[in-house]
This record gives C-alpha cells, structure tokens and sequence, in this order.
C-alpha cells in the first residue's frame, strides 16, 4: 500500500514525499481513511509507530482551508506535555505546507502573552496542554466553540498526570456535534472509561499486542547493588561506546544527581525535567539529537512525546512503579524499522518491581551479571579505607568542650560512615540490601 491509495489530496501526499516517505506505517494505512470518513477513533499505537501523522495528515485535509482562518479554531489536539505539544505542531506544519493552514501550540512553562496574540491573529489547528488551555479559557483568550475535530494523544499519559478532570473541564466546552480522535499506547480502566463517555460508534485500530513493547527493542538486565548503579552505568557508557543513551529516573532530584555523577566521570550529559526551563530543555534536547551529549538523563513525564531518530539506547537506571511506564520508556528506542536496546539496572529492592514488568510483558527478561558489579560484590570504597574512616571518629571525641548531644552521634556513627553525603541520602538512609540467597546473584526471583 502507498500514500497515494489513502485518499489524501496531492498537496499532503506532496509533502509527505518530500519528507522522503513512500509506504504509510500500519498506524497510518489503517487510522487515515477513517479519520478521512469522519468517524470517532479508538487507536492503539505505541510511540514511533508514525501516529503523530497518522492523525495530522487526515486532519489538515478535513479542514481544508474556508478563507481566512477565524479566531476560533477548527481542530483541537491536547497532549500531555509541553514537548509533544512542540512535536505535533511541526508535523502539522511539516505536511501542511501547501494547504495554507495556520496553526499554533499553547502550554505551559513560557510566557502566556506571545499566545494570547497568536490565538487572537486566528487559527485552523490549536495544539494544547490541558492547563494551558484552560488558563486561556478562564482569561477568555481562546472561543472553542468551532471545534470540530479533537485529538487527544497519548490520552493514557494524560491520565497518568492527573490530567483527567481539566480534560473534563475542556469537554465541557467544546461543541457536542464534533469528530473525537484517541490515541494511547496502552489500555487500562480509567482509558476504557474516558473512551465510553467520549467516542461515538469508534472505529477500532490496533497495531500492536496490548502493552507490548517494540518488536525491535533488545532487552536485559543487569542485577547490581544500588550504590553501584552510577558506576555501571559509566562502565557501560565507556565500555560500550555509547553515543546517545536516554536514561530514565523516578525524581527530578535524582535526575540532576546523576547527570552531576556522570560529568564528573567526564560523559557530556544534561538532565531533563519540569523543573527545567523551557528553554533549558530545548537547548538540551536539540545538544542531545547533534550529539554534543552522550547522556540524557530524564524523568518519565519530561522524556514523554521526546521525537529522537535512530535513539540506539534506553537505560531504566530506577524501574519505573508502573509496569505500562517500562513499555513507553523502552519504545523511545527501536523507532521507525530501526535497532534498539533497552537496558535495565535492577537493585534487590526493585525484585517487585521486575516481576510486575515481566508479568506484564508474559515472559522474563533476559539477565546477566557485569564482572566486577555482581550484587553484593561491588564497594564504593576500598576495605583499607573504611578502617580509616572509623578510625577517625574517636579523635573528634576528644575536642575541648564536648557535647553529649554530638557523643552520641558519634556513637551512632561508625556503622553509617557517609551518612551526611548527598548519595546516601539519596537513598533514605537505607543500606543496600542483598539478596538471601547470596550465591545466586543473576536473578532476583
């Protein structure tokens, strides 16, 4: 199947051949024409599977340009994140270059007035992230009243942010009598609920297995002690060769921890994360794609709607809580028919964690152990040197004047000798636990 056999206008199929694109992806041969005949969508599609066009090509050629555009916008397509909201507007104007459209993108984390006077030149096609767009409703700077389309990408996401009553919110004011496209990668009760209460007689699409990650993502494990996870990771940067590694956390602290440990050991890395500045997070996704960067260190709402070509590496240094969140990590890797490889740094304390992913999944994931990283062999410092150390507390006993407060701390301390280091409390003052069965490190189930 081609382009040409999906019913779309010779302006689209022109810019979709100058972007060197010939057959349609499953996404797109399948989601087009039924967007084209103007029915409500349910579609299935995990992240560089070309979903992103599968809707804008469809959407820009129903709402083929009546004129000058009015103020109130024709299409609505929320996503969650300011990232996405970015991505979406490009493929807009990428393949709508010869139909004349206008189009912008309104969200969070920049100045609201530059939107404001774009809203108020008129527009076809609004992009939004749901609370940026209700901070314009309540101001009056938006009319939603001519919405005929909406999209809501990555609808799973949303939900997964809290999003679920401003998305109400904006339902509410939205015309009944409208076309509604969903898009998720992955199914859970709260989407089958958002699905019922919005879509009308939906055509289904699905291209994928529910929850199943990319067909062309290599995946392993590699057990080690949590100290020892930086470590690795270096060992496996250097070792490796890597050139662009996207490494998942949990917290935006620990995400600007390690970017700070890995540039100490002389990878070029930056953190990304909503603590950032929009301009920070630009400046370091447009360093990472030319490859000025080796390591993007990111959290998982930060890293969501992330467009990165050819990306060969995932790492999930922290498994995520969510077994569905492993599947949307590892799918920014392997993208558009290419390789990848998703590897995962698991400490005894995430065995939990492992087996909701493999469950999820329906198989394990292949493990091995990195010499010189095997849980309960690695130590950050040498034995010589915590003798030392604790060698050195009850020197600082015998200091004129002491407190009985500062004694007992002394007390306490010589089986915590790092205990006010930023790496420990990173850890909640919790010593990395070792797995029972000590001589079997390779799995922890």
């Amino acid at each position: 199947m081609s382009f040409d056999s999906l019913g779309l206008a010779d302006g689209l199929l022109r810019a979709v051949a100058g972007q060197g694109y010939s057959m349609p992806t499953p996404i797109q041969a399948q989601a087009i024409p039924v967007i084209l005949s103007g029915r409500d969508l349910l579609a299935s599609a995990q992240t560089g599977t070309g979903k992103t066009a599968a809707f804008t090509l469809p959407l820009l050629q129903r709402l083929a340009p009546n004129g000058a555009p009015g103020r109130a916008p024709r299409a609505l397509v929320l996503v969650p994140t300011r990232e996405l909201a970015a991505q979406v507007l490009e493929s807009v104007r990428t393949y709508g270059e010869h139909a004349g459209h206008r189009a912008a993108a309104v969200f969070g984390g920049v100045s609201i007035n530059p939107q404001i006077d774009l809203l108020r030149r008129g527009l076809d096609i609004l992009v939004a992230t749901p609370g940026r767009l209700l901070d314009h409703a309540q101001q009056r700077t938006v009319d939603l009243s001519a919405v005929q389309v909406l999209v809501l990408d990555e609808a799973d996401r949303m939900l997964d942010m809290g999003f679920i009553h401003d998305i109400k919110r904006v339902l509410a004011k939205l015309p009944p009598q409208r076309q509604n496209l969903l898009f998720s990668a992955t199914y859970s009760n709260d989407i089958r609920r958002l699905a019922d209460g919005l879509l009308r007689d939906p055509a289904r699409v699905d291209v994928a297995p529910r929850n199943a990650p990319a067909e062309r993502v290599s995946q392993r494990i590699h057990p080690v002690d949590k100290p020892g996870k930086q470590p690795l990771l270096s060992h496996l940067i250097r070792s490796g060769d890597w050139r662009q590694t996207l490494v998942f956390v949990r917290t935006k602290h620990g995400a600007n921890r390690l970017a700070e440990q890995l540039q100490r050991d002389g990878i070029a890395c930056a953190a990304l994360h909503g603590n950032k500045s929009q301009n920070a997070r630009t400046r370091a996704l447009a360093d990472f794609k030319a490859n000025r960067l080796r390591v993007l260190v990111a959290t998982d709402i930060a890293a969501r709607g992330l467009d990165i070509d050819q990306l060969p590496h995932v790492v999930n240094y922290e498994l995520p809580n969510v077994p569905e969140d492993y599947v949307h990590r590892i799918g920014r890797t392997g993208r558009a028919g290419a390789e990848g490889e998703a590897v995962s740094l698991v400490s005894a304390d995430e065995r939990d964690n492992l087996r909701g992913i493999e469950k999820l999944l329906g198989r394990q994931i292949p493990s091995s152990v990195v010499e010189g990283f095997a849980p309960g062999s690695f130590r950050p410092k040498t034995p010589a040197q915590q003798p030392q150390q604790r060698q050195a507390q009850p020197r600082q006993a015998q200091a004129p004047r002491p407190q009985h407060g500062n004694e007992k701390r002394r007390q306490d301390s010589p089986g915590r000798p790092q205990a006010h280091n930023g790496h420990s409390r990173h850890h909640n003052g919790n010593a990395p636990r070792r797995d029972s069965r000590g001589g079997r490190p390779s799995r922890f189930h």
